[in-house]
């Protein structure tokens, strides 16, 4: 399902921030193993697997992929948090997604990146060459499954992307937004109605395609409502759920 690639190309440098340490073995003490595509491989070939991967450790805001470049890695996130965007012509950012431990990046085909992968807090990816890699996913028919099903995952989350920015409201959009991110980072549960935010409000906006300010003012009307409380920059509260539920499916 991955199509095969002219001969690699040697790594790139990585930046400022980013350590690499090549060959992991000890998959089995992975905590992002359960929730990713490795959960998937049989016992035999998990070593295979180790001995293709490559830890790449990321200082928050290190590049782990540029758009345009060459593509010859795919990358599975062992911990943190990645931002993955497109930048537009007149240089504004479009964010299409926020990534955990547990996804996999890199899956669609071809020889350059179509995006770009920055680390929103210290990260860690293992890297796989798309080659060798290929040829584990073309003898792993689970593994095989598995990659089918996030891609088909991956299209459903871009279809619910394109309404959120196409036809909802500014509340609509946060709302939906605030329900949806604790699914996305299952391996640092939290109580119930707290969302952990990595992200600046910047990244939230951009990702929802409004202003600062349009993000910055709904969040304070939620928190004037008694729909939201927000102990910190990074943490907040959903109070009424009920309420904030009703937001996201245009109920209110």
């Amino acid at each position: 399902m991955i199509a095969a690639t002219k001969p690699m190309l040697a790594p790139r440098t990585l930046p400022h921030g980013c350590v690499d340490r090549p060959k992991v073995n000890d998959c089995d003490s992975c905590g992002a193993r359960a929730l990713s595509v490795c959960g998937s491989v049989a016992d035999q070939d998990l070593k295979r697997l180790g001995d293709l991967a490559e830890v790449v450790k990321l200082a928050a805001g290190a590049v782990l992929t540029r758009e345009g470049e060459p593509a010859p890695h795919v990358f599975n996130i062992t911990s943190g948090s990645l931002r993955v965007y497109k930048l537009l012509p007149d240089g504004r950012r479009q964010i299409t997604g926020f990534l955990f431990a547990g996804d996999f990046l890199g899956l669609a085909i071809g020889e350059v990146y179509v995006f770009s992968a920055e680390a929103i807090e210290p990260t860690t990816v293992c890297r796989f060459r798309k080659g060798p890699f290929r040829a584990l996913v073309e003898s792993s028919s689970p593994l095989e499954h598995m990659l089918l099903h996030r891609t088909s995952h991956e299209l459903a989350a871009a279809q619910n992307q394109m309404l959120l920015l196409g036809r909802k409201t500014a509340i609509e959009r946060l709302a939906s937004f605030l329900l949806d991110l604790p699914g996305h980072d299952p391996a640092r549960p939290t109580a119930p109605g707290h969302v952990r935010l990595p992200m600046k409000r910047g990244e939230i906006a951009d990702y929802l395609g409004l202003t600062i300010e349009t993000v910055s003012r709904v969040l304070t009307r939620m928190k004037a409502k008694g729909i939201i409380s927000m102990p910190s920059q990074s943490e907040l509260i959903v109070e009424r759920p009920d309420l904030l539920r009703a937001h996201a499916c245009g109920e209110l």
